[in-house]
């Protein structure tokens, strides 16, 4: 499967770096879309996610909490439909297998047999995707929680 390019309709305005505003303005843009195509895939597969969250994320494309929520990052607006598409099946096998074995390769390979291309486009194109988030989201530090016993 060739992996078709993203539509520039989103990018950056200076073609750099996202303003604040921008980036808001993604996350809004992205919602919809996320909730479309778990809607499409979700009865496929036979799962029934939580609730779904889209925000912009510095380390990671998706993510699926052990109550069925799942979390994506709008920067996947930016990747090929294909890309967006393989990380919403991804997230929605977690619902089947929280982990990566064996069975949950089986079973995201049977919904989408061409993760891998996706996987690649994301591996070789992530890093320039997230260097577009403001320079103020970058900067911030991941909140710890330390818990004395």
């Amino acid at each position: 499967m060739a992996v078709r390019e993203p539509d520039h309709q989103v990018f950056p305005k200076d073609g750099k770096r996202f303003t604040e505003e921008e980036r808001q303005a993604l996350v809004k843009k992205a919602r919809p879309i996320f909730l479309e195509r778990v809607a499409y895939y979700a009865p496929l597969m036979k799962v029934s996610p939580g609730r779904i969250t889209v925000r912009t994320q510095k380390t990671r494309w998706g993510s699926c909490t052990e109550r069925g929520n799942l979390n994506f990052n709008a920067l996947l607006l930016l990747a090929p439909p294909e890309v967006l598409d393989s990380v919403v099946v991804h997230e929605l096998c977690h619902l089947k297998y929280m982990n990566h074995s064996k069975y949950f390769y089986f079973e995201l390979k049977r919904f989408y047999p061409e993760y891998k291309a996706a996987q690649a486009w994301l591996k070789e194109n992530g890093r320039r995707l997230i260097s577009m988030l403001p320079k103020e989201v970058l900067r911030r530090k991941r909140r710890r929680f330390f818990f004395f016993r």
